[in-house]
């Protein structure tokens, strides 16, 4: 039978070196031949990489598409030049309207209140995010637009019970009062797919009915082409938009819950047959979630440690034996590298986003861009993982390092290029791996599939 293709890749090359035309057709990858017949939309491959689509195994998506609209004050470590870039974006906006900013270095001026950005911007509400995203601070033109007490946990108060402007992992909590729209997520959709990346995971803690209508939306709308699992509560619904990923646990060392609590939250998730997914930066919140594990029973299998951020080596073992993944971020050796230098010890460097040797203890790596906070590009990721290189040009952990296949493998979909397989692919320049070592943020795609459609061609 004579198949009709809805697209051809010619003399695309496979990952064993073979040379040939890829047939698409209903969303499949329906032939691999030499040479395939006539099509009426064809596709130069020119000898370049045929890969299984990207996925970003962590990211959250609403906060990215906002960041996108927002001040970025990513890398400003000054005050003049903080209170410069805030009242530049400021004087663009109508009277009385929000001013958002984003990526905020305490080391520009401390950790806010309200007063300290009246004194930077009185004129309009002004909610200004730390580069971690656990903190909003609002200066007093937006504490007066939030409503009234009682105030949740997450705002901070002063002795006589008056907030301070600052909202400790609040998002929720404001979002609801200050309300507006939720953003397009069709820059970030578009943004992705140039990378190659056909699949997302967002990770977001609170992720529940209402985060999982909204992205629902954008997917049936095709703002977001990307295939969609969400992690979050217990409370999130099925829907044919997305699949529903592992429950969230988030916590802060310097907050930690009850033990037993965030044990019952594991056995449910058991119930409930889903996988548990923990926040994990420092040592003791590895810990703590180890503990938690035991505590319910074991960990089991799909469960996954997000960060991994500081791993030290006696405990690489205690991973290894639970079977957990972990969910690297190589990206912040890039972006955050040259602050981890200036602010932690050299003794600890060692245990910082490790790689290779929890690869080489058997544990799973997966790659994920934590986006806004780190970089949504996989392939600076990709690199940063290959060459450890700091902004500066210094080298962090290099024994931690990963080769060109492996750091790709990070963010992988899992699929593969073979007939009857899903076509979600992407189309990359041959040169890759050597680009890898020349430059920090390679582009190296030249066409994005999902479902066989094209959503990205250069």
């Amino acid at each position: 039978m004579t198949v009709r293709f809805d697209l051809i890749l010619r003399q695309a090359r496979l990952e064993d070196g073979t040379l040939g035309d890829v047939g698409i057709a209903s969303g499949l990858i329906a032939a691999m031949e030499p040479r395939l017949g006539r099509c009426d939309n064809d596709f130069p491959g020119e000898g370049r990489l045929l890969l299984p689509g990207l996925a970003d195994h962590h990211i959250h998506l609403l906060a990215t598409a906002a960041r996108l609209h927002s001040v970025d004050l990513a890398g400003m470590t000054s005050a003049v030049a903080v209170i410069g870039e805030l009242r530049t974006k400021a004087a663009m906006l109508g009277p009385g309207a929000w001013l958002r900013a984003v990526g905020y270095d305490e080391r520009a001026g401390g950790i806010p209140d309200h007063m300290m950005l009246d004194a930077w911007l009185s004129d309009r509400p002004l909610r200004l995010q730390d580069r971690t995203g656990a903190l909003w601070a609002l200066n007093s033109a937006a504490l007066a637009l939030i409503g009234d007490p009682p105030w949740p946990e997450a705002v901070e108060t002063d002795a006589y019970g008056h907030p301070s402007g600052r909202i400790w992992r609040g998002d929720d909590w404001l979002r609801s009062r200050i309300g507006g729209d939720p953003p397009d997520l069709a820059p970030l959709g578009r943004q992705l797919a140039r990378c190659g990346v056909t699949s997302v995971t967002d990770a977001g803690a609170h992720n529940g009915p209402g985060e999982a209508a909204l992205l629902a939306a954008q997917v049936r709308s095709g703002a977001l082409p990307q295939r969609l699992t969400l992690m979050g509560r217990e409370d999130l619904p099925e829907a044919a938009e997305y699949c529903i990923g592992p429950l969230k646990l988030l916590y802060d060392e310097r907050d930690l819950p009850a033990l037993d609590a965030v044990a019952a939250r594991i056995v449910a998730a058991r119930a409930a047959r889903r996988a548990v997914a923990a926040h994990v930066v420092t040592e003791g919140e590895l810990v703590f979630f180890l503990a938690a594990l035991d505590s319910a029973g074991g960990a089991q299998p799909g469960d996954r440690i997000e960060h991994g951020s500081l791993i030290p080596a006696n405990l690489i073992g205690e991973i290894a034996g639970r079977g957990l993944i972990v969910v690297a971020n190589p990206g912040f050796i890039a972006t955050r590298g040259d602050r981890y230098l200036a602010e932690i010890e050299s003794s600890q460097r060692v245990d910082l986003h490790r790689l290779a040797s929890l690869a080489a203890a058997g544990i799973a790596l997966l790659g994920g861009s934590d986006a806004p906070y780190g970089p949504a590009n996989p392939w600076t990721a990709i690199a940063s993982a290959v060459r450890r290189k700091c902004t500066s040009g210094e080298v962090l952990g290099p024994r931690e390092a990963l080769d060109p296949q492996q750091a790709l493998g990070l963010f992988r979909t899992g699929g593969a290029i073979r007939a009857g397989a899903p076509a979600d692919c992407c189309l990359i320049d041959h040169d890759w791996r050597e680009r890898v070592a020349d430059t920090i943020a390679p582009d190296p795609v030249a066409l994005t599939l999902i479902d066989g459609e094209p959503v990205y061609a250069r």
